[in-house]
C-alpha cells in the first residue's frame, strides 16, 4: 500500500441494479473529472420499403476522478490484452507516418 493511502474494504450492495449500455455518446475530461455518457439503442418499428431507424437513450452518466479514470484505463488494458490472447480481438498496427 502507498504511504498515506487509506485502507478500504468493498461492501457489496445486491439491491443495486445493473445498467446495460451498447454504446456511448460522449467522453470528456475537464482537467478534474472524466465524464462518460453511456447509451442504449432502441429500434423503431420497421416500416416496409424504408431503412431501419432507431433512437439512442442515455442510461448512465459516469463521472470519475483522474485517479479512478487511470484505474479504469489500466483495467481495460488488462481486459483487452486477455481478449487479444484469446483471439477475440486483433491488435491493429498503425503504419508509421512521414512528416513532410
Amino acid at each position: 500500500m502507498k504511504k498515506g493511502a487509506i485502507e478500504t474494504r468493498f461492501v457489496d450492495r445486491p439491491e443495486l441494479s445493473e445498467t446495460f449500455a451498447d454504446s456511448f455518446q460522449s467522453i470528456t475530461f475537464d482537467g478534474q473529472t472524466l465524464r462518460i455518457e453511456f447509451c442504449t439503442t432502441r429500434l423503431d418499428k420497421p416500416k416496409l420499403s424504408e431503412p431501419p431507424t432507431g433512437r439512442k437513450y442515455p442510461v448512465c452518466r459516469l463521472v470519475l476522478t483522474p485517479t479512478a479514470a487511470i484505474a479504469l484505463f489500466n483495467k481495460l488494458q488488462q481486459v483487452m490484452s486477455a481478449l487479444e490472447q484469446s483471439g477475440a480481438v486483433q491488435k491493429q498496427s498503425v503504419p508509421p507516418q512521414t512528416i513532410q
